[in-house]
């Protein structure tokens, strides 16, 4: 069970900045307080969080990394689905509809959908591989601030469920006129979302945290 503590106000004297703790709901500034196993830090303002006791979560983070990276490369690798028009049939990967995308003359949207499925979320778990695997043998990483603040800005872009459930929707019109055969990389993506809603919920403040104290 998760208790809640509510975080110490900062005071007149204003202590090191790695000692506060700012409120992204409200911008909020207070000093930060340590907390037991299970507790987490809210904001008095809002009843935000602010911080939770997590020394060890980045261990827990890298497995998920390293599962993210797997599913994506099959999801890239194999088709995401195969259509049956009368016994013609024809099957297509994420690259191969982003250059079918590009050969109807519609280009700015075949560069959103590889920025936003492939671009971005590769780049962001390659960034956290980054950060993860010299922390697992105890190393601080190379420009590890740099790139963890890359990392918060790669996070908003990354959309592949919302690219999974315009395929799903394809998929149902499609259906009255063709047969549809769901591929390999339909189900990778499917589990791909679930793992980066995973890795996604991490709160980068506990890694900011445990980098900073790595030598």
């Amino acid at each position: 069970m998760t208790a809640s503590v509510p975080a110490s106000p900062v005071s007149a004297t204003v202590p090191p900045v790695d000692e506060l703790s700012a409120c992204e709901y409200c911008d909020a500034v207070y000093r930060q307080v340590v907390l037991a196993p299970g507790e987490r830090a809210l904001c008095l303002r809002c009843g935000g969080e602010l911080y939770r006791h997590d020394e060890d979560g980045y261990r827990r983070l890298l497995p998920l990394v390293l599962a993210a990276l797997v599913l994506f490369l099959v999801s890239n690798a194999y088709p995401i689905v195969e259509l049956d028009l009368r016994g013609v049939r024809s099957a297509t990967t994420l690259w191969g509809a982003v250059q079918a995308l590009y050969a109807d003359h519609m280009g700015p949207v075949a560069v959103l959908v590889f920025a936003t499925t492939f671009f971005f979320p590769l780049a962001e778990l390659l960034l956290l591989l980054h950060l993860l695997l010299p922390l697992a043998r105890g190393r601080r990483p190379l420009a590890w601030a740099a790139v963890l603040r890359t990392v918060g800005l790669t996070r908003p872009w990354g959309m592949v469920e919302v690219f999974l459930i315009g395929v799903l929707v394809s998929l149902v019109k499609l259906s009255a006129m063709a047969r549809v055969l769901p591929g390999i990389a339909l189900w990778s993506f499917a589990a791909l979302v679930v793992v980066l809603a995973a890795v996604l919920s991490f709160n980068p403040h506990g890694l900011w945290r445990r980098l900073e104290q790595a030598r």
